[in-house]
């Protein structure tokens, strides 16, 4: 019998190698989007500010790539060493998915390579279309691993035997037959997007918080941040979506997000709060929100936790309050990202204050939070099952000894990774801009700047 603690430490291997993998996975899709967009605003304006973003750029996607194929290959080896009866059981299932998966994944590295060095060897024209399967491939690489998560919380393309076996297996069933995988693969890549779009934005609203306010670096900024406002609000409707689904195919998933103790008609929408003794306190409810939200019926029935048996109930508190953490994000982002388009709107500029330059460097780090928040939601809301409704999460896990030292060498290598990384980033970031791009402004932001009379070969940027 595995002892709890022993399941803690491979959880926490899982979620830290898991939460450091799927960041690069959003940068490998957003990034090569990116750089399609600025080259081909190079090859349409001629303006080489562009040409240098896509050039820059392309160095970052090189780098971020090999970080996220190392951490993705520990991952790999995670599954069958931390995870063997869930792989042994179910991997004719979904083995197919991660076969598909790895294609595209090396679709992307032979690719990005050719992109790379394939600069002044070619003409624009023609060096644009290496980026359009660097976009595709890592896009269909996400898709395939989210089918298998899909699948995870609503199994499908297989039937049992008396012994409990699948059979008749489905895999094509499997991947694209459950209802989840499409709600799941489109929030995944709107979150690619926008963590993607407001990281990027943070590096140079960093840099004109501190004074660097060069055509490249406003250039830049806007691009990048417009990138991650446009898949706010289309996420807001995704996630809408997706807690509906949540609603038929896993109630005890949504009860524990919503916090919903008790089955019950005009349920409230229960905002922050922590279950104690069984009775949900310091939260604001606002009632009949809950069912409306569910099902467009401010007088439905939503099922509570009370109907859940106790051994299958999820961890209440840590989805829950996670939960609200990613609406509450997700909301702030929407926020900032309404702030931005009505000062572009008005005055097809952006906006002078350092307020705002401040929110977008925290949207940054606030935009992985929220990733983060959503697969803990996700991974958390689905326990105590790792295949929902079949086989829990501790029947699965491996009872090898020593396991636990794997999570104490994989903070260390994650650490030494983000080290390096941080360098390389720096280094591609201080890096010397063309002197045609160094003008600077006073857009009111203090700090040092040139006469107004440049001022509209900025703020006019084609984009």
């Amino acid at each position: 019998m595995l002892a709890a603690t022993d399941l803690f430490f491979l959880r926490e291997q899982m979620a830290i190698s898991l939460g450091f993998h799927i960041v690069f996975s959003c940068l490998g899709m957003g990034l090569p989007m990116l750089l399609l967009i600025a080259e081909w605003r190079f090859i349409r304006t001629g303006d080489r500010v562009y040409e240098v973003m896509a050039r820059r750029w392309s160095k970052a996607v090189g780098v971020l790539f090999a970080v996220g194929a190392v951490s993705g290959t520990i991952l790999s080896f995670e599954f069958g060493i931390l995870w063997p009866a869930w792989m042994s059981k179910w991997g004719a299932v979904f083995g197919v998915a991660f076969a598909i998966e790895g294609i595209g994944f090396f679709t992307e590295a032979v690719f990005i390579a050719i992109y790379l060095y394939s600069w002044d060897r070619f003409p624009s024209r023609t060096h644009i279309l290496f980026a359009i399967p660097i976009a595709i491939s890592g896009i269909i690489a996400a898709l395939f691993v989210m089918t298998v998560n899909s699948w995870m919380n609503e199994p499908t393309g297989f039937t049992l035997d008396d012994t409990g076996k699948p059979i008749d297996i489905n895999p094509w069933k499997a991947i694209f037959g459950n209802g989840t995988t499409r709600y799941e693969f489109v929030h995944m890549l709107f979150a690619a997007f926008i963590v993607t779009g407001f990281l990027m934005a943070m590096v140079y609203g960093f840099k004109m918080l501190k004074g660097e306010r060069h055509r490249y670096h406003r250039v830049a900024f806007l691009v990048s941040f417009t990138f991650g406002c446009v898949f706010v609000p289309v996420q807001l409707v995704s996630g809408d979506a997706i807690a509906r689904h949540v609603v038929t195919t896993q109630p005890s998933k949504f009860a524990a997000l919503e916090a919903d103790l008790t089955t019950e008609s005009n349920a409230p929408e229960n905002i922050g709060g922590i279950v104690v003794d069984g009775q949900l306190k310091w939260a604001i409810q606002i009632p009949g929100l809950g069912s409306f939200l569910a099902y467009r019926d401010p007088n439905a029935i939503v099922t509570g936790l009370d109907q859940i048996p106790p051994d299958e109930q999820p961890p209440v508190n840590v989805a829950h309050l996670s939960f609200d953490a990613m609406v509450g994000i997700g909301t702030a982002l929407a926020a900032l990202a309404t702030w931005f388009a009505i000062v572009w709107w008005r005055r097809r500029r952006l906006p002078r204050t350092r307020w705002f330059y401040r929110a977008a460097v925290a949207a940054g780090p606030g935009a992985v939070l929220a990733l983060w928040f959503g697969w803990i939601v996700t991974e958390v809301g689905r326990q105590p099952w790792i295949v929902y409704g079949f086989m829990r999460t501790k029947d699965a896990a491996s009872n090898a000894n020593g396991l636990e030292w794997g999570l104490f060498l994989v903070i260390a290598v994650y650490s030494g990774l983000i080290v390096a990384l941080v360098a390389v980033l720096r280094g591609l970031a201080g890096a010397q801009l063309p002197a045609e791009f160094t003008d600077e402004i006073d857009d009111e932001l203090g700090g040092p700047g040139r006469p107004a009379a440049v001022e509209s070969a900025v703020d006019e940027v084609p984009v």
